[in-house]
């Protein structure tokens, strides 16, 4: 299985070339409802994370809402 490679909140990860964005986002344990992801500078929506596969270079961050006052 070829791997590529991809970088998640600024450091580089080698994921399996099928991997979507769902995958990473399990594989990582983060809870999705707390969470922002953005690729390549846009936001993504959750609703369509499944269908996102990730790419050779792809840049994702990803952004924890803390609760507070």
């Amino acid at each position: 299985m070829k791997k590529i490679k991809i970088k998640v909140n600024g450091k580089i990860r080698s994921i399996s070339e099928t991997c979507t964005l769902l995958d990473l986002i399990k594989d990582l344990e983060i809870p999705m409802k707390k969470v922002a992801i953005e690729l390549n500078e846009e936001i993504i929506d959750k609703k369509n994370i499944n269908k996102i596969k990730l790419k050779q270079n792809d840049k994702i961050e990803i952004v924890h809402f803390i609760g507070g006052g």
